[in-house]
């Protein structure tokens, strides 16, 4: 087929010849049998080039199975986010397979806490050693801030959540938990109860 297409491109220059003898460029150019010889033709290389890669795409058409295998291509998981009418916006990371949290339940987790742009305020998880100090948080209004109480709501021993918290349903007073016991880490914390905190949590048990 790549042949055919060929020689409709260049037929008029393919000379079919039936003259015995030898070629000028010392060829044998005798025809057997009645067979005649073809002259050779001298093509641009920008055109040889085409009508290579003209040929090649034809094959492919004509016998795809020597075409490569295209791998299968998977589409990104994607996260929603889901919007609680006090502001809370909940991002489902890993949902668990263990008990779920309700109402006044005693839970574990670790949690990264940092400010909207990303600056980091606090974690459970060292950030350099990797070693964790898990905390537990009674699921009531008396013990823990009301958005985080909300995130942990539902959630399944082993699950992870992210969360954007707005002050509001965040440190509304010192007492409220998470809250480091070092002064510094404290300190810093509560300097930012006034805007959007950012809370990565991992529920390891519901006791």
């Amino acid at each position: 087929m790549a042949l055919e297409i060929a020689q409709l491109f260049v037929g008029s220059s393919i000379k079919l010849s039936s003259v015995a003898g030898k070629s000028r460029s010392g060829v044998s150019g005798i025809t057997r049998g009645g067979l005649s010889s073809i002259s050779a033709v001298h093509l641009p290389r920008r055109m040889f080039m085409q009508l290579a890669g003209l040929g090649s795409v034809l094959t492919l058409l004509d016998f795809p199975g020597l075409a490569a295998p295209v791998p299968d291509m998977k589409e990104p998981e994607v996260i929603r986010t889901l919007k609680l009418p006090s502001g809370v916006r909940i991002q489902e990371i890993l949902e668990g397979e263990g008990r779920e949290a309700h109402e006044g339940d005693l839970v574990e987790l670790n949690y990264v806490c940092r400010r909207a742009n990303g600056y980091f305020v606090h974690s459970t998880v060292d950030q350099f050693s990797g070693e964790s100090a898990p905390v537990k948080l009674f699921l009531d209004d008396n013990d823990v801030i009301e958005g985080l109480k909300e995130v942990l709501l539902g959630m399944k021993a082993g699950g992870k959540r992210r969360a954007l918290i707005p002050p509001s349903v965040g440190y509304i007073n010192e007492t409220l938990k998470p809250i480091p016991e070092e002064f510094g880490p404290r300190r810093s914390l509560l300097s930012h109860a006034n805007e959007p905190l950012v809370f990565e949590v991992q529920l390891l048990k519901v006791l």
